[in-house]
C-alpha cells in the first residue's frame, strides 16, 4: 500500500511540472495564425535518452513518465516547426525502448496531453474551436484522439462549475468517456486496442495533437472556462424552444427545396419570426429598467469551410447586422466572431448556417467558367457570386426586420432600449478587438456579381406563402 501510494505522490507531481511546463513552453504566435515554438531536443534531454536507448550495453537511469512526456513535446515543437519526420520518428523510437513498459507510455502521453488541454482553455478556446481547427489540420485519426483527450480533461470539473454553453459544446463534438478510466493503461492502450494501431502508430498521432496544441494562439475569451468562478454563474437566458423549431422547419424546408424563390421566401419568413419574438423579448425584459438593457452583450464563434471563407464571412455579417450584431473576421484561423444580445446571436447563428447552405448551393449549381480563351474563372466567378449574394440578402433580412419592428406594439419602450443594447454591444467590440481594422473587397467577375444577385433577388417578400407551406 505504502509503495502504491508514493507512486500515485509521484504520478501526480509528475503531472504538475508537465502543466508548469507547458505553460512555461507556449510561444505567442499571432491572432490569426498557428506559431510554431522549435525546441531542440537536446534542450529537454532527448539527445542524451536517445543515445541511451542506442547504447544498450551501459547502465542508465530508469527513464519516467516526465522524461517520456518530455521527448513527445520536444519531438511535437519540432513537428510544428516543419520537420514533418519528427513525429514518427521519436514516436517509433519511445515504443520500441519501452514496449515492454506501455503503462508507463501511456502515463507520460497523459502528462503530455492533459495540461495542454487545459491551456487551450485559458488561452480563450473551447471544446467545439478545438474540434474545429483539428478537422482542418489533422486527420480523421487524430480528430477523434483530440475529441477524446478533451472528454478525458473534462472529468476534472464539477458539473456546478461548467457553463451550458460548454456542455453543449461537449456534447456536440461527441466528447464521451467511453473507455474505462480505471483499467491499467488508461485511454491510451484502449485507444490502441479499438483502433487496431500499434504504440507508434499511437504516440505519432499523439505528436500531431501535442504540436496543434501547442500552436495555439491566444483568442478572446467568449465563454467562461470549466472550473472557474464565472461558470457557476446563473444561466443566461435561451429562445423559447417552440420559437426555434419552428425556425429550424422553415430553414430546413428551405434548404431542401429545389425551387429558389422558395427558399428565400422560406428564409425571409424565419428572419421575420425570429426578429419579432427577439424585439417583444426587449420589450418584455425592459419592463422595469425603462432606456436600459438588463443583460449583457456575449459572443460567438461561426467556423467557415474553405474556400471563399471571407465572402462566406460577408454573409453572416450582412446576417448578423439585420440582427442588431457585430462580427469581426479570423481569416487565419478560418472563423467570424458574432458579438450582441444572446437571442439575437441565435438568430444569427441559425439564419447563417442556413443561407450558407442555400448560397453554396446555388454557386455550385451554376457549374464551373471559362474565359473566351478557355481560361478557368471559375474561382473569381464563385467568389464575386457569394460577394453579390450576401449583400442583397443583408438588404432584404433588413427590409424584413424593420418590417417586424413597425409590427411590434410600444416602440415608445423599444426605441431606447435598442439604443442601450447598441452602446453595450459596441461596448464589448471594443474591449474584445481593440485593433480591428475595416476591409473592402473587390468584385472581379461581373458575371458572377449580376448572377449572386439574382439568386438572392428571387426571394417573394410576402412571405404568406412561406406560412402556408411551414404548416404555421
Amino acid at each position: 500500500m505504502a509503495q502504491r501510494n508514493r507512486e500515485q505522490r509521484a504520478a501526480a507531481a509528475a503531472r504538475r511540472r508537465a502543466h508548469r511546463r507547458a505553460h512555461a513552453g507556449y510561444g505567442s504566435p499571432g491572432p490569426d495564425s498557428f506559431g510554431s515554438d522549435s525546441s531542440g531536443f537536446a534542450s529537454f534531454g532527448f539527445g542524451r535518452f536517445a543515445a541511451g536507448a542506442a547504447n544498450t550495453g551501459t547502465s542508465r537511469a530508469k527513464p519516467s513518465a516526465e522524461t517520456i512526456s518530455t521527448a513527445l513535446l520536444s519531438a511535437a515543437r519540432e513537428h510544428g516547426a516543419g520537420d514533418s519526420e519528427a513525429g514518427a520518428r521519436i514516436a517509433t523510437l519511445v515504443a520500441e525502448r519501452f514496449a515492454e513498459q506501455p503503462v508507463l507510455v501511456a502515463a507520460a502521453v497523459q502528462c503530455a496531453v492533459a495540461p495542454l488541454v487545459t491551456a487551450a482553455w485559458e488561452r480563450g478556446w473551447a471544446p467545439d474551436d478545438l474540434h474545429q481547427a483539428a478537422r482542418r489540420r489533422l486527420d480523421a485519426v487524430a480528430v477523434g484522439y483530440l475529441v477524446d483527450a478533451i472528454a478525458e480533461e473534462s472529468q476534472r470539473y464539477a458539473k456546478a462549475t461548467v457553463t451550458q454553453r460548454w456542455s453543449d459544446d461537449l456534447r456536440q463534438i461527441g466528447a464521451v468517456v467511453w473507455w474505462e478510466p480505471t483499467q491499467t493503461g488508461g485511454h491510451l492502450l484502449q485507444w490502441v486496442r479499438r483502433h487496431a494501431r500499434s504504440l507508434a502508430d499511437a504516440l505519432s498521432t499523439v505528436i500531431q495533437v501535442l504540436a496543434m496544441l501547442l500552436a495555439l494562439p491566444v483568442l478572446p475569451r467568449i465563454i467562461a472556462p470549466p472550473g472557474s468562478a464565472a461558470a457557476s454563474a446563473a444561466p443566461r437566458r435561451g429562445v423559447d424552444q417552440k420559437m426555434l423549431a419552428r425556425v429550424r422547419a422553415l430553414l430546413a424546408k428551405a434548404e431542401s427545396t429545389t425551387f429558389p424563390d422558395e427558399a428565400e421566401a422560406l428564409s425571409a419568413k424565419a428572419q421575420e419570426l425570429m426578429s419579432r419574438y427577439s424585439l417583444e423579448r426587449i420589450v418584455v425584459d425592459s419592463a422595469g429598467s425603462p432606456g436600459s438593457d438588463p443583460y449583457p452583450a456575449a459572443a460567438r464563434r461561426l467556423w467557415l469551410d474553405n474556400p471563399y471563407v471571407a465572402a462566406k464571412a460577408l454573409l453572416v455579417g450582412a446576417v448578423a447586422e439585420a440582427n442588431r450584431c457585430r462580427t469581426v473576421l479570423s481569416e487565419g484561423l478560418g472563423f467570424t466572431t458574432v458579438l450582441g444580445d444572446e437571442v439575437d446571436l441565435e438568430i444569427v447563428e441559425l439564419l447563417s448556417t442556413s443561407l450558407l447552405v442555400q448560397a453554396t448551393r446555388a454557386m455550385v449549381s451554376a457549374g464551373s467558367q471559362t474565359s473566351r480563351t478557355g481560361r478557368s474563372r471559375t474561382r473569381s466567378y464563385r467568389q464575386s457570386f457569394l460577394l453579390a449574394y450576401a449583400t442583397r440578402i443583408g438588404e432584404r433580412l433588413s427590409t424584413a426586420r424593420d418590417v417586424s419592428t413597425a409590427a411590434v406594439a410600444d416602440s415608445a419602450r423599444l426605441l431606447p432600449v435598442l439604443a442601450a443594447r447598441e452602446r453595450v454591444v459596441e461596448e464589448l467590440f471594443e474591449s474584445m478587438f481593440p485593433r480591428s481594422v475595416s476591409r473592402s473587397y473587390s468584385v472581379g467577375n461581373a458575371a458572377g456579381w449580376h448572377a449572386g444577385r439574382a439568386a438572392a433577388d428571387l426571394a417573394v417578400l410576402d412571405t404568406r406563402r412561406a406560412v402556408r407551406s411551414a404548416g404555421s
